[in-house]
């Protein structure tokens, strides 16, 4: 019923060209598109930075919101528009340092907003300074000399406030951006989906070690449920347990089959090994991508919504002037 350009506003996109956020929202244009909810019930909110102009970038409604404020504002949305798709669109720094606390309560909370954290681990609107994902040691106009602090990991973020859904893409990995936000949209909570961006101006070549396609075959594990955790140009290198620990393994090395390979599982609500692969880092071990964690859960909107209608049915007043029944009376 819908193509992309049904979800393309008319306002020039004012990102700096070869910004990894373009791709974004490209792809979040055919998500939608494939997903098939209507522009007008549709609601983008974000807070400030880069990646938070993209409510403009859109044919649906928007919400440019206060730095760090856009986990609240579309909570808010999302309660008092059940009916709305809500998506919620944030930078590493909107997200993680000012909006840290909105963040991870959202989490708690699982309320049912698609979250898109663009991850491009520096500060790029305000012209370069590190942020709460920049690697330790990066020199940056904040950190001449190397940020001495070490980094968060969304990941852990998300898992640590009992999150249930996570998922990873590249912004110049088009189909799989497609496929984690489409598992966004379907999950029902608060779906996080970390896209790793490229900052051309401020943080160029953060990713250059996965940018190709030949790299992130060899370097890269994208995970479906169900399916076993195979990866490489060849299709021949897998994960399997190693004791606590996750190995790469080669099929047809050392009696190493198929078989032996682990088999994904988003939806065990143990996060255990779902943190495991979403920590896994290079050289030696591939970056997940994909859906990692999808847990089926009762999400907060919904539970508000059902407390609110149980407390109806079971009070004895209906309306504000049966209430006003109930009190106390005289005449004057």
């Amino acid at each position: 019923m819908f193509t992309a350009k049904d979800y393309k506003s008319d306002q020039q996109v004012r990102w700096c060209p070869g910004c990894g956020d373009h791709a974004v929202l490209n792809s979040l244009h055919k998500a939608m598109a494939e997903v098939g909810v209507p522009p007008h019930e549709i609601a983008v909110i974000s807070g400030i930075g880069c990646s938070s102009r993209l409510p403009h970038y859109m044919n649906t409604y928007g919400f440019n919101t206060i730095h760090g404020r856009g986990a609240a504002i579309a909570s808010g949305v999302k309660i008092s528009h059940p009916e709305l798709t809500v998506w919620q669109v944030s930078g590493d720094g909107d997200c993680l340092a000012i909006g840290g606390n909105h963040f991870i309560h959202a989490c708690r909370r699982n309320v049912n907003i698609n979250m898109l954290i663009v991850n491009n681990r520096i500060y790029g609107l305000t012209k370069g300074q590190y942020s709460p994902t920049s690697p330790k040691g990066f020199v940056s106009k904040s950190s001449p000399f190397g940020t001495v602090e070490r980094p968060f990991r969304p990941a852990e973020l998300v898992m640590g406030a009992r999150g249930t859904f996570f998922a990873r893409t590249l912004d110049v990995d088009g189909p799989t951006s497609v496929m984690v936000m489409k598992a966004a949209a379907a999950h029902k909570g608060y779906s996080v989906c970390e896209c790793l961006c490229n900052c051309v101006i401020f943080n160029n070549g953060a990713n250059n070690w996965i940018a190709t396609k030949e790299d992130r075959l060899e370097r890269t594990v994208v995970l479906e449920h169900g399916k076993p955790m195979i990866f490489g140009k060849d299709r021949n290198k897998g994960l399997v347990l190693d004791g606590w620990n996750l190995k790469v393994v080669t099929i047809g090395e050392n009696g190493v089959t198929e078989n032996d390979i682990l088999v994904h599982d988003a939806t065990t609500e143990d996060p255990t090994l779902h943190l495991k692969l979403a920590l896994m880092e290079g050289p030696d071990m591939p970056i997940a991508m994909g859906v990692i964690r999808a847990v089926p859960t009762e999400c907060y909107d919904e539970a508000v919504h059902n407390q609110i209608k149980e407390v109806q049915e079971k009070a004895k007043c209906h309306t504000f002037d049966e209430l006003l029944g109930t009190l106390e009376q005289w005449d004057m």
